[in-house]
């Protein structure tokens, strides 16, 4: 992670980007105004339907998870009524699922976010959500999903960092 941030940073000092928030899974004191779920497994959604119970103040928004009437089917299911639930697919992977969905947070003047996704994938979501969500203020609280996957490859977060400076720089 170090090295990830260092690198982040020397790419942010040479495009003239103004650094980012340094990379960290400290609690923020602030409560979170959303729950954005990351799309790759109908655990995913599962899991959001029961956490959503504990937030029922909570709108939720689903960033390309499974398709519209299972994803519906599984929030009735748990009674989360359908006016939370935002059901988005245009994401095509993670960098997407959150350069994407930026836009949507930042326009409800969303400052605080509880990112739901799989154990081994929060590593990466941390690295992606840190760069793409703190560009525009907005605190990422991670809550990771068990899994029986253990790790991903540590080179995904690196490359998809550099993804989420390139977006950053260019907006694309």
């Amino acid at each position: 992670m170090t090295a990830l941030s260092g690198l982040i940073g020397s790419g942010c000092m040479i495009f003239g980007v103004p650094c980012l928030p340094p990379i960290s899974t400290n609690p923020s004191p602030r409560e979170p105004q959303a729950i954005l779920v990351l799309g790759g497994s109908p655990t995913r959604e599962k899991f959001a339907a029961q956490f959503a119970l504990q937030h029922p103040q909570l709108p939720i928004f689903v960033s390309s998870g499974s398709p519209e009437e299972y994803a519906e089917y599984v929030f009735d299911l748990a009674g989360v009524k359908r006016d939370r639930i935002h059901l988005d697919y245009r994401a095509v992977d993670t960098v997407t699922n959150f350069t994407i969905m930026v836009t949507e947070l930042q326009q409800r003047k969303i400052t605080d976010v509880y990112v739901l996704t799989s154990e081994f994938h929060m590593p990466r979501a941390l690295v992606i959500g840190k760069i793409v969500l703190g560009s525009r203020g907005i605190e990422m609280h991670p809550v990771t999903i068990p899994s029986s996957i253990k790790s991903e490859n540590p080179a995904k977060a690196v490359r998809d960092g550099l993804r989420s400076v390139f977006w950053l720089v260019t907006g694309s």
